[in-house]
């Protein structure tokens, strides 16, 4: 399918690596080892590349018939390594360019600094999978909007987007992220996709514990990825029916607040490949404030000429794993979209674009810690902002 392309890619990529890791090392810190130990490398890369096929082949259709558990585990594992593996070997070249310390203590400085330098890509690995990952935060953001209803002002919507039920999200962790929601005490509830990961993730119990959301408006959402990639939409629209939780799919609704309407819409995911948002003016009515929910945030300039001044979404995760390196923000979701992660402005209408809850590829984030987020809605404008800006509101780590 074309939505595994990118694992196929990244599979091929990770497997080049390790045979160029695996030549390097033998050509220069093994070059004198015994035969054993050598043999021993030989022996550990084929391992790891068997490994690999293997995890891709449980992409492709092994989870029938091995638990997910499992399946997802060893390609994080996998993948990880392979990352890992590819900074050392970058490392490693990098070090050679150094020049030969003449004195004892220099060479020993040398080492030393080398040593951190391979030790940092692995303790920043193990601070993103053991630690930042569980630190749910609420992120609490006011979007000025231009000519607002008097009746909006202070409208409070919580959302909860990129939940990915799996592996690596328990019903414990949602569970927690379903009470800070609560805690916020919003008008409006909105969840913009991906309650799972994959088909045989626990699609029922991620539904039940999102029809738990308390919100005076209701609960309603839209469609992300991952419930087009498990072929589960409309599924996951009947049975969030029946539980109380509306997806809207191309469609709105309207909701009235102290007397003034809002038209709330919704669309499934939107795939790069086609055009964005065909029809969906359709969706805007001229007699009420136009909110858009859609997963992928690359329509935003599209939405606004359609009519719709505030998108909300999700897709990004924030970037999920994010490194600065010399001032430039460092993640996959910038190869995709400008809209990573929090407010964007331009031309008087607005996007925010949530960071989640989940992971997906890797259990990890770094630089990207999972939130749920209250939007308040304001028609005073901040001092100082200018169009296209970006901003990542406050937050406030979530009480145990």
């Amino acid at each position: 399918m074309p939505h595994q392309l990118p694992d196929l890619a990244l599979t091929l990529a990770i497997g080049i690596v390790q045979i160029l890791g695996l030549r390097m090392v033998l050509d220069g810190p093994t070059r004198s080892a015994s035969p054993r130990i050598r043999q021993l490398l030989k022996f550990g890369a084929g391992t790891y590349l068997a490994l690999l096929i293997l995890c891709h082949v449980a992409i492709w259709g092994a989870e029938n018939w091995l638990p997910r558990f499992l399946t997802g585990w060893a390609r994080a594992i996998v993948l990880i390594w392979g990352v890992l593996s590819l900074f050392w070997i970058v490392l490693y070249k990098l070090t050679k360019l150094l020049p030969t310390a003449p004195s004892p203590g220099r060479r020993r400085f040398l080492v030393a600094a080398r040593t951190v330098l391979f030790g940092a890509p692995a303790i920043a690995a193990g601070y993103g999978v053991f630690i930042q990952r569980f630190r749910l935060t609420l992120r609490e953001q006011k979007i000025s909007v231009p000519n607002l209803p008097q009746e909006l002002e202070g409208f409070k919507m919580v959302q909860v987007t990129d939940i990915h039920l799996s592996p690596f999200l328990s019903e414990k962790e949602l569970a927690q992220a379903i009470g800070l929601a609560n805690e916020t005490k919003a008008h409006l509830a909105l969840v913009t996709g991906d309650l799972i990961s994959a088909r045989h993730d626990p699609l029922d119990e991620c539904l039940r514990h999102v029809a738990g959301l308390r919100a005076d408006l209701g609960i309603y959402g839209c469609m992300g990825n991952h419930e087009r990639y498990a072929e589960t939409e409309d599924y996951t629209e009947s049975q969030g029916a029946k539980l109380g939780v509306r997806f809207l799919r191309n469609s709105r609704v309207k909701l009235d607040f102290r007397g003034a309407s809002l038209s709330l819409a919704g669309v499934d995911y939107q795939r790069s490949s086609k055009p964005y948002l065909v029809g969906t003016e359709k969706l805007v009515d001229p007699a009420a404030f136009n909110v858009l929910l859609s997963h992928n945030p690359d329509v935003f300039s599209i939405a606004a000429r359609k009519g719709f001044p505030l998108t909300i979404a999700g897709h990004t995760h924030g970037g999920q794993v994010r490194i600065e390196i010399l001032q430039q923000d460092l993640n996959a979701a910038r190869f995709f979209t400008p809209y990573v992660d929090g407010l964007y402005q331009e031309n008087g209408s607005s996007i925010f674009v949530s960071r989640g809850i989940g992971t997906i590829g890797v259990p990890a984030r770094l630089g990207a810690p999972p939130e749920v987020a209250l939007l308040t809605l304001t028609a005073h404008t901040a001092a100082g902002r200018n169009d296209l800006t970006s901003s990542a509101g406050a937050s406030r780590a979530m009480r145990s």
